[in-house]
């Protein structure tokens, strides 16, 4: 779209066609409370997890639910969780209807659908979608991040996140302590408390500690908790923790 001055007034903003890449979330329950205390579990203590990230709504799952969803109360909560909705697909012409009523715009649906926006802008971010939300990569070239390096043990309450990059803890980290890259996470000590590598979607991302004792394990999304109990041959062992699909691979890993 070209916009051409009148005389010789001059032009204080160009409008060109560009895409915006949004992430992606997947409602699978129409149940808010459920909706927030998942949310809460998995990102509550994250604040800077999702950065005011423009999200798309994505009703595919519930398309066929009769009860009506509160749109508005759907909007609020994730923008607890620093996200910001702006559009919908998916859904039901009656969901459909409802979500444009507060606001939402109908975006393509699709696996690969891109939202226009008539506005000039660069985009480094990644599409995630993990049970309510699971992520998917998007490769954007970008300036190098250093590699976080840690070496205080963590306690209980305190969080570390590695933003664009790798993370590497010489010390303890206990339970209750929350380590977090959106690259790799190297542990050379023991491993108590959580640790969430690839965070924005990175499914090449591992983890490594030379005592795994954890009390969350998670890579692009996919999570494993101390509920279920690991294999006698990494428990408390050197061991690195890798995607294989939608599969956790634990492996040991021998130092000498």
């Amino acid at each position: 779209m070209a916009v051409v001055s009148k005389g010789n007034t001059p032009l204080i903003v160009d409008l060109k066609s560009a895409t915006l890449t949004l992430v992606a979330v997947v409602l699978k329950t129409t149940d808010l409370a459920a909706l927030a205390h998942e949310l809460g579990e998995r990102f509550g203590a994250s604040a800077d997890f999702f950065n005011q990230d423009p999200v798309v709504i994505d009703l595919t799952p519930v398309q066929g639910d009769p009860k009506a969803i509160p749109f508005n109360h759907l909007i609020a909560l994730l923008r607890q969780h620093s996200m910001v909705p702006v559009a919908v697909k998916g859904g039901s012409p009656a969901q459909m209807a409802a979500a444009q009523a507060v606001g939402l715009f109908e975006a393509p649906d699709g696996p690969s659908a891109k939202v226009p926006v008539r506005v000039e802008t660069v985009v480094q971010e990644v599409i995630r979608e993990v049970e309510v939300i699971r992520e998917v990569p998007v490769q954007v070239p970008g300036p190098s991040v250093p590699t976080m390096v840690i070496d205080k043990p963590l306690r209980s309450g305190q969080q570390v996140y590695a933003k664009g990059g790798d993370l590497v803890v010489l010390a303890a980290v206990n339970n209750g302590a929350e380590i977090i890259a959106d690259g790799h996470i190297h542990v050379y000590a023991p491993l108590r408390g959580k640790a969430i590598a690839g965070a924005r979607g990175n499914t090449d991302a591992r983890i490594f500690t030379t005592c795994l004792e954890p009390e969350l394990i998670s890579i692009a999304g996919i999570y494993r908790t101390s509920e279920t109990a690991l294999s006698p041959d990494v428990l408390g062992k050197p061991a690195q923790i890798r995607l294989e699909g939608d599969k956790l691979v634990m492996e040991p890993i021998k130092l000498n």
